[in-house]
């Protein structure tokens, strides 16, 4: 073993002076520490790991579920009670307006039907006038004045007046009380109009009663 120097150790001990102003490297394992905890920190950060200090996230303001453990909230109650009352309102609304179209029609029916009514007691002086018509009876302007006006009045409320000679036979809307036979006839067709027909729409409320000229067999 070599002697001990006292004076070559003091030399090699590091100046107090340099000490103080930190001028002195730290060893090489604290150097080396550092850094190490430093990246540790930073890939947990960057890696989201939750550190044992941090609160776990909670739901936004304002959100809330409906229900909790099969029960509904206040929230949820609500809505399940709105829709209860949509479904309420637009299932009245719907008998409403089925209502409202039932009633038009009814009104529509009773209207025509009280058309009818005065149409009924009126064709025998109806029947009159077209007679005087049809077979050149003189009529003074009074009484022309009088027949155009009551045409006019059952125009006004829809109803239509038909049967004219020539037009075809159709039994849906004449009344043959006689049939013609006629060699040039090549269908039959309406010869003598006895009583005109009416109707309102595709209603008739009289047949035309009517002489048909029919081909000869």
């Amino acid at each position: 073993m070599s002697e001990f120097n006292k004076d070559d150790y003091l030399n090699d001990l590091p100046d107090a002076d340099e000490l103080a102003a930190g001028q002195v490297a730290p060893e090489d394992g604290a150097s080396e520490a550092q850094p190490e905890a430093n990246n540790d920190a930073q890939s947990s950060e960057e890696q989201g790991v939750q550190r044992p200090n941090e609160e776990p996230a909670t739901p936004e303001e304002g959100e809330e579920a409906d229900s909790v453990d099969g029960k509904l909230t206040p929230l949820g109650q609500a809505k399940k009670e709105a829709a209860e009352y949509l479904e309420a309102l637009q299932r009245e609304r719907a008998e409403f307006i089925n209502y409202r179209n039932r009633t038009k029609k009814d009104m529509e029916r009773a209207r025509q039907q009280g058309i009818i009514d005065v149409l009924a007691a009126e064709l025998p002086a109806l029947d009159d006038i077209d007679r005087i018509r049809e077979h050149g009876g003189e009529m003074d302007e009074s009484f022309q004045a009088v027949a155009a006006k009551i045409d006019k009045a059952f125009e006004k409320f829809g109803v239509e007046k038909f049967g004219v000679k020539g037009e075809d036979f159709d039994p849906t809307r004449h009344d043959a009380i006689l049939h013609k036979p006629d060699p040039q006839a090549e269908k039959a067709t309406v010869d003598t109009v006895v009583e005109a027909g009416y109707r309102i729409g595709d209603r008739v409320i009289r047949a035309a009663r009517v002489v048909v000229a029919s081909p000869q067999e």
